[in-house]
């Protein structure tokens, strides 16, 4: 039978030799240049075409010998980002809950995914009816509690990117001023948690703290949101402190010893 990767368009064949590569690289401790073409059907000047694109990207290396390849370190990075969301996710389950079940009100854990967080878990509290399901979407930095958390903790050079663009207006409560949120997000990093009050939906009020990865630096947030009616300013302080704590527990519980 024809392989129905040959009729495939150049660019996607070349991605699929590419995967092949790494493939044929991972059953072996290494390989040479003349015995991957043959592996892959290829010319030699194509296998090595594709080996030097690999290269440069970090995700094969010659060894000592040369025309010899192997795996590069760039796959362990790659491995380690889906891991550690994996594990974000299996770490922080049973304190969420814990969390959900204390305050009695939904909690999320988002990531940092380009200019938005991304919800990548979310347990319900016990006084939650009803509630929108935020697992995979995006949601906007400057108008979320846990949005504010991952742009306080930003390095310097992504968070001024971020603010030198419009600011979106969602409700009239929305932050658009980026001096005044300049300072709630200083504000954020001293104190430890962010705090919004109907600035992405009307009604709708949210605490989050900081996740901590092993080396320190923030890698998620930890968000308890409800109804303005239930979560109101009154209850602010004590929720920000279990929302603090709780972070503070999946934070250990991923290597950080701070």
């Amino acid at each position: 039978m024809a392989d129905p990767r040959t009729d495939a368009p150049p660019l996607i064949q070349s991605v699929d030799r590419a995967v092949d590569v790494l493939e044929y690289l991972a059953e072996r401790d290494d390989g040479a240049v003349t015995d991957l073409a043959a592996a892959l059907g290829v010319h030699k000047s194509t296998a090595f075409r594709l080996l030097a694109a690999l290269e440069a990207r970090g995700l094969v290396e010659q060894v000592s010998e040369r025309g010899r390849y192997r795996l590069g370190f760039g796959l362990v990075r790659l491995a380690g980002a889906a891991a550690s969301r994996l594990d974000l996710v299996e770490q922080s389950r049973s304190v969420t809950r814990r969390l959900a079940a204390e305050v009695g009100e939904t909690v999320n854990v988002a990531r940092l995914e380009g200019d938005a967080a991304i919800n990548v878990d979310q347990v319900l509290g016990g006084a939650t009816v009803a509630t929108q399901n935020w697992v995979g979407q995006r949601t906007p930095l400057h108008a979320t509690s846990s949005g504010k958390v991952l742009l306080a903790f930003a390095d310097t050079g992504e968070q001024a990117r971020f603010l030198a663009r419009p600011l979106e207006v969602f409700t009239p409560a929305t932050i658009t001023d980026r001096r005044t949120l300049e300072a709630e997000l200083a504000r954020i990093a001293v104190d430890g948690w962010a705090a919004t009050r109907e600035e992405l939906e009307l009604g709708l009020n949210a605490i989050a703290a900081p996740i901590r990865g092993r080396d320190g630096s923030v890698i998620a947030a930890v968000s308890v949101s409800g109804p303005s009616y239930r979560l109101g300013s009154d209850r602010f302080g004590a929720v920000a402190a279990a929302v603090v704590s709780a972070g503070a527990e999946i934070s250990r519980r991923l290597g950080w010893r701070g």
